[in-house]
């Protein structure tokens, strides 16, 4: 059976780029008559992102409050504390293991250098940090310090 177009569900993605696409170029081509219709598509793209920031601040309340109602539901809380732990210390043992131990014997085997030297970015602060933008300045200055490689480079 062969699908038709019309039998085929979702969004058509590629018409929708491809339109806007064209409706750039087209707008670019008018000039100044097209310059106000881009003005307006910037202050609404803005104002989307405004929209956009302030539900990514409340988004957490309402998480919790999700979960807290499913864990209100529970039976037995005992049984979640004890599930959650045992996959919080298997999760971060495995982080151990690969980070600690994997991470750098792939390391010591291809460069032939001690996979330690850069252990403050990597251990002590990429934990502790949810975005990796946070590490980054520490993993630069081992870098540049530890390793000797070029400011240009790093």
């Amino acid at each position: 059976q062969i699908p038709v177009g019309t039998e085929i569900e979702g969004m058509n993605i590629l018409g929708l780029v491809l339109f806007a696409l064209i409706l750039g170029v087209a707008l670019k081509k008018l000039g100044q008559e097209g310059e106000d219709l881009i003005r307006f598509f910037n202050s609404f793209n803005e104002a989307t992102m405004v929209l956009v920031s302030w539900i990514m601040w409340y988004v957490p309340i309402g998480i919790m409050f999700l979960v807290g109602s499913k864990i209100v539901e529970m039976e037995d809380i005992m049984l979640l504390v004890t599930s959650l732990g045992k996959y919080i210390f298997a999760s971060i043992l495995g982080h151990v293991i690969h980070g600690g131990i994997i991470l750098p014997l792939i390391y010591f085997a291809a460069t032939r250098q001690n996979p330690y030297l850069h252990s403050d970015a990597l251990c002590l602060i990429s934990p502790c940090s949810v975005s990796s933008s946070a590490t980054l300045p520490s993993m630069i200055k081992c870098i540049e310090e530890n390793n000797g490689v070029d400011k240009r480079i790093s």
